[in-house]
Parts: C-alpha cells; sequence; structure tokens
C-alpha cells in the first residue's frame, strides 16, 4: 500500500492527473472516502490526465456520468444512493466493470469484494485528516 498526503484540492487533482496519463483501457479505479473527501477531485484530476476537456462533476443523482473525447473514455459512478447489492446490479453497473476505458466507482465498497476480484482494479481511499489535509492510500500496481 502506497500512502500520499494532499495538503489542497489541487495536490488531490495532481494526483489523478498522473494516473489518466498513465491508465490503461481496462482500469476500474475503485475509489471510497467520506462526504467531502476529495473524490471527484481526484476524478477531475484524472480526466485531466486522460485529455478529457468536458466539465467533472459528481454523478451522484444520475449514477453514471460518461466522458468521451479524451485519449481514453472514462466512466464515473456514484454508489452513494444505493443501498443493496440488489439495487446495484439492477443499476447496469456491472456493464462498466469491465470498461473500454477507464471507470471510477466512487462508494465501491457498496459492491460486494467478490464482484471486483477479477478486474484490472485498483482500490483508492481517501481519509480526511484535517480540513486542507487528505490521506490517499492506494495498493501500487506499478502505474
Amino acid at each position: 500500500m502506497v500512502t500520499h498526503i494532499s495538503h489542497n484540492p489541487a495536490e488531490t487533482e495532481a494526483l489523478g492527473e498522473a494516473w489518466g496519463r498513465d491508465a490503461q483501457s481496462g482500469l476500474v479505479i475503485a475509489l471510497s472516502g467520506d462526504l467531502g473527501a476529495g473524490k471527484t477531485q481526484f476524478v477531475k484530476g484524472l480526466a485531466r490526465g486522460l485529455g478529457i476537456t468536458t466539465r467533472v462533476h459528481s454523478p451522484t443523482f444520475t449514477l453514471v456520468n460518461e466522458y468521451p473525447g479524451g485519449r481514453l473514455p472514462l466512466f464515473h459512478l456514484d454508489l452513494y444512493r444505493l443501498e443493496t447489492r440488489a439495487q446495484i446490479l439492477s443499476s447496469g453497473v456491472e456493464e462498466y466493470l469491465n470498461p473500454s476505458g477507464v471507470a471510477v466507482i466512487e462508494w465501491a465498497e457498496r459492491i460486494v469484494h467478490d464482484d471486483l476480484q477479477m478486474l484490472n482494479l485498483r482500490r483508492v481511499k481517501i481519509e480526511i485528516v484535517s480540513e486542507s489535509e487528505r490521506r490517499i492510500v492506494y495498493e501500487d500496481f506499478g502505474a
């Protein structure tokens, strides 16, 4: 596990941007953290690293936002409003678990872990340390 301390939203975005520049098709990022931790900031940077110029915003009310137009398409999912396994599976999320691009799933801990074990998966947890600091812990797959 790797730990990165971000001191402001721009640093969180910069980490996401670096990952976007290196991302390969099929990557799924399972993103977890409390409300306001910086998950969407990270995704904004990831999109920029993929070359996506469209404004990125949280898909909390739409479940998924698709961002074509970059080096790879980005699929940004938010499971916050889905509470049960049945709700998650009936939502159509499964089609994004092997993406033809990069998928980021916010509140990914709501998916049963067995569902995610066969994927090109990177688990990321963003923790609030203070008003301005975030601890970003992730598995390093050399990317």
